[in-house]
């Protein structure tokens, strides 16, 4: 596609840059979504993050929102559950739940949808502390469709101004097509010490182990960039009111890399321990693209957090700065099997 040249024709041109970015999936390799509040979308890090947190059951939602100030702006929604049983009479124990991703960008409406099941084995190390090794897969269907009656190419433009009467001159297959996609991961977790408080973890996720063929919309047997993600957490006790968490992770899907990371402070606001009640904030940079301010407050089994993306890449003179908006909502509790709770089972705790 060339772009409009015409000034009269601004908007359209303006319109015919997204679509041709969008489209360019179809003939290209292209970069996996992403969220600023990665911590909050464990999953989409590496299926062996599944079930790295004190309590049975979690479900977690992520919306995001970006480049209102550029263009149509893209809409991304994150939902993922995990569920905890014990294996056998050990401290081991399984982890079964699901990924969910939906994605719209863009004039055209070019839409993805994701809905991948996830499978995640811990292997308890120590019988004294927290200690776990996990593996884990995630696998399932990706559906990817755009809406080409919003489309506008400049077979459109019969001289004088824009004609929706004549042909886009495109020669699409379809304007959908599905795939399989799966992921595998290992991590590490351990207790620091006797104090709960003090953890780490590391992992590395392999993602798009299958490299599915047809990620295109022109029909074409286009190959999908597998991607390597690392992933390092540190949480550390202050002083009994309080407590940091430094999470990073290292992305590479073919020539493109992205490192983003940073910390929260969490204070207490209750019993010192076994809170109800925190308040975490602080920061994250993604490098060479955004720095990251975020808040989130905690009222267990609850919790929401804030962020914003300040724009420090080469768009923040179009973009002023503004970024994307995001918001979580984390449910998190442990749950009675048996009239017990599971409490009495270890968790790995991050």
């Amino acid at each position: 596609m060339k772009l409009l040249k015409n000034p009269i024709l601004k908007k359209i041109g303006h319109i015919l840059i997204c679509l041709s970015g969008f489209l360019s999936v179809g003939n290209s390799f292209a970069q996996d979504i992403h969220f600023s509040q990665f911590f909050e979308a464990p999953l989409l890090r590496n299926p062996a993050l599944a079930g790295i947190f004190s309590g049975d059951l979690r479900f977690q939602a992520v919306y995001r929102t970006q480049w209102n100030s550029v263009t149509v702006p893209y809409q991304t929604v994150s939902l993922n559950g995990e569920y905890k049983l014990p294996v056998g009479n050990a401290d081991d124990f399984l982890t079964m739940g699901a990924q969910v991703l939906y994605d719209k960008a863009g004039t055209v409406n070019l839409t993805s949808t994701h809905v991948l099941p996830v499978i995640n084995y811990h292997k308890s190390l120590r019988s004294d502390r927290n200690m776990y090794l996990s593996m884990g897969m995630m696998a399932g269907l990706v559906q990817r469709r755009f809406d080409r009656s919003r489309a506008t190419t400049n077979n459109q433009y019969d001289g004088t101004g824009y004609n929706p009467g004549l042909p886009d001159g495109e020669t699409f297959t379809n304007t959908n097509y599905s795939y399989f996609d799966g992921s595998v991961g290992m991590s590490f977790n351990s207790q620091v010490g006797p104090n709960e408080d003090n953890n780490i973890f590391i992992g590395l996720g392999y993602h798009h182990f299958n490299k599915s063929q047809k990620v295109s919309f022109y029909g074409a047997a286009n190959e999908l960039d597998a991607k390597w993600v690392g992933s390092v957490g540190v949480r550390f006790s202050v002083n009994e009111y309080g407590f940091f968490t430094l999470q990073g992770d290292y992305s590479k899907q073919g020539p493109y890399t992205e490192t983003i990371g940073g910390a929260l402070y969490t204070w207490k606001l209750d019993d010192m321990i076994d809170p109800k009640y925190k308040l975490h904030a602080g920061a994250f940079l993604r490098w060479k693209d955004a720095f990251i301010p975020v808040v989130k407050v905690e009222a267990h089994p609850l919790a929401i957090a804030v962020s914003y993306d300040i724009n420090v890449s080469t768009l923040k003179t179009a973009s002023q700065g503004r970024g994307g908006m995001e918001v979580s909502l984390t449910y998190q509790k442990f749950i009675e099997r048996n009239g017990r709770t599971l409490e009495s089972v270890r968790c790995p705790t991050f």
